[in-house]
Formats: structure tokens, C-alpha cells, sequence
């Protein structure tokens, strides 16, 4: 694993480099990835989607578009269980957030979800044979497939093994900011944020969960400008509340505690560099299995360009810390503006 690690980080460097020449230290704010685990089994909850503590201006409007390609593949059993997640998730969000007062602002997030058999298999796989990493099965396995599939006790609960693609869960978010100070070269904050998910996804393809959730959340971050740039730390910790839903219904928990750890540095105005962990509790009990049953950290590697018109431009790699609790891959890129 951390030799794939390392490699992406130097692909990523590169890209990001390669994108523009060089220019004068004066630092990028340092702000989280718009993303959080996209197993098929957990990305239909109202996980955070955005957890920076920035509250957008009042009478400004800021325009975000998501994207998040995702390689799944995990094989497991133990005693009375298996579970299959074989296949590929894209899920394409549309996010927008308006300043309605000053400190406060509402929001809204629209999903598209697609699931099937993709095509980074072969990628993958030679990937993982070029650095010597185990391939877990995946070399054995049909390519291109889509199969998620979890049975118990010898009773099927769910099987997914057709593509499909619709609208997921719609959010509608909001929040308000607690502290704002810019002083001496430092920027701290620290907002409240919320959201409530709605069951307007299809759950029989895993586009949603079938159930209502709420999600509560406190934000702080803190940057400082120097001779070198920026640099910049930020977290949040909140909790996630879910109606029962169809997914495993009798499985399903209806609360889970969520956080996001991350720091970056950016050495000039239209580059940074950043690092984040995203965590959450177990959505499922009643399982020994990884998959569903167990706490997960996600490890996202990347940093942001600052293109022309002031488009913000995210780029970076989500890869499993505990192994099988998250996708082995996704890749993530997250356009943003405010108008």
C-alpha cells in the first residue's frame, strides 16, 4: 500500500506542477475535499459533503461540481456471512450554497449516480502488478462486472448485478458561522453546519438509501500566510442521524459519528498541497465483516489549482486506510466558483 501511496502522490505533484509555471510565494486558503467513502453500502447516507468552515458572503452565491470515479472491489466471508462489492460507482453532484444574511447561508447538493461494470480493471490491475502490490483477487475475477451482493444466515439481503444511473439523495444544507477573525497574517473559523438528505434516490440500485437522515457538524480551520505561503489545518467532527431506510434496513444504524482531518500548504496563490483523513462509525451492525460492520478512516491525497476567473480546481486520490471498509480507489475532482 505505500508504495502506491507515494507513487500517486508524485503523479499528483506532477500533474499540479506541469499545469503552470512558477510564481510567487503568497499562499492559497487551505479548505477540505468536497468528498467522503463512496462504497456503494455507504455512499447513499448523509455523509458530509462539505466540511470547511467558510460561510459564503452574504448576497454571494458559490457553485460547486463534484465528481468522484470509484473502483470496488472486495471479496469477504466469515461464518454465516459474504459479501461481494465488485463494480464501479461515478457520482456526479451539482452543490450550491447562497449567502442569505450575514454568517449564514443555505444550500443545496443534487447527486447523479451511476453504477456498473466500468472499465478500470485492467488499469488497476496493471498497476498494482507494476509495483509489486497484491491484487487481492481482482486479477481473478470478470472484468468490467458489476456484482454487490450480501447474504446471511444463507438468505440473500441484497443484490445489486445490473448498471443503472438516476438522481441520488438530494441535500438540502445550511450553516452559520461561530468565530471569523483575519488578523496578522492568520485566518481562523469555526461554523456550524447541517444538512437533511432526502429519499429521492432509487435504493433497490443503491442510488440512495430509501430513508431520511440528518447530519450536524462543527467546522474549524486555521491558516496562516508567510515568507513560504500558506499553511493551513482544518477539522470537523459531528454526528449523522438516519431513518431506518430499505438498504439493510434490519442491519442499519440509525446514528453514526463522522469526522475529517487535514492540513495543507500552499506555496503560492494558485497552489496548494493537502492531505485529509475522513472517519465515520460503522452504518451497519449485526456483521464481522469490514465491509459493513467495522469504523472506517479514509486517507485523500491531493491540492487545488486556482485557474483563470477564479475557478477553483480540486484534484486528489481517496484510498482505504482500513482495508475493505472503503474502496481501494477513488478518484476525485471537485470545480468550484463564487459569484
Amino acid at each position: 500500500m505505500s508504495r502506491l501511496v507515494m507513487s500517486r502522490i508524485l503523479l499528483l505533484i506532477l500533474c499540479l506542477f506541469c499545469s503552470a509555471g512558477v510564481a510567487v510565494a503568497a499562499g492559497m486558503e487551505i479548505t477540505p475535499f468536497s468528498t467522503f467513502n463512496q462504497s456503494p453500502l455507504v455512499q447513499i447516507y448523509g455523509l458530509p459533503h462539505e466540511s470547511g468552515a467558510d460561510i459564503i458572503p452574504s448576497g454571494k452565491l458559490h457553485i460547486a461540481i463534484n465528481q468522484d470515479l470509484t473502483s470496488n472491489y472486495s471479496v469477504s466471508s466469515y461464518r454465516n456471512e459474504l459479501v461481494t462489492l465488485d463494480g464501479e460507482t461515478y457520482r456526479l453532484a451539482i452543490a450550491a450554497r447562497y449567502g442569505f444574511a450575514s454568517g449564514w447561508e443555505a444550500g443545496f447538493e443534487v447527486p447523479y449516480i451511476i453504477q456498473g461494470g466500468g472499465f478500470l480493471d485492467s488499469f488497476i490491475i496493471d498497476w498494482h502488478n507494476s509495483f509489486g502490490l497484491p491484487q487481492g483477487g481482482r486479477d481473478r475475477a470478470s472484468k468490467n462486472r458489476i456484482n454487490y451482493s450480501y447474504s446471511k444466515d444463507s438468505a440473500q439481503k441484497l443484490l445489486v448485478d445490473r448498471s443503472s444511473s438516476g438522481v441520488g439523495d438530494i441535500s438540502l444544507t445550511g450553516g452559520v458561522s461561530l468565530y471569523d477573525v483575519l488578523h496578522e497574517g492568520e485566518h481562523d473559523r469555526l461554523a456550524l453546519k447541517g444538512a437533511i438528505k432526502l429519499p429521492t434516490g432509487d435504493s433497490s440500485n443503491l442510488a440512495g438509501s430509501g430513508g431520511t437522515d440528518l447530519m450536524l457538524q462543527l467546522c474549524g480551520s486555521s491558516t496562516s500566510y508567510g515568507e513560504y505561503g500558506s499553511l493551513g489545518v482544518y477539522g470537523s467532527a459531528g454526528a449523522l442521524v438516519m431513518s431506518r431506510g430499505d438498504v439493510l434496513s434490519d442491519q442499519h444504524n440509525v446514528l453514526a459519528g463522522v469526522g475529517t482531518v487535514g492540513l495543507g500548504w500552499g506555496p503560492a496563490s494558485w497552489i496548494s498541497f493537502k492531505t485529509q483523513l475522513d472517519g465515520h462509525t460503522p452504518m451497519y451492525h449485526g456483521s464481522s465483516l469490514n465491509e459493513l460492520g467495522t469504523n472506517t478512516l479514509v486517507l485523500v491525497l491531493g491540492g487545488a489549482l486556482r485557474l483563470p476567473g477564479e475557478y477553483l480546481l480540486d484534484i486528489a486520490v481517496a484510498e482505504d486506510v482500513l482495508v475493505s471498509a472503503a474502496p481501494d480507489v477513488s478518484f476525485h475532482l471537485g470545480l468550484s466558483k463564487q459569484f
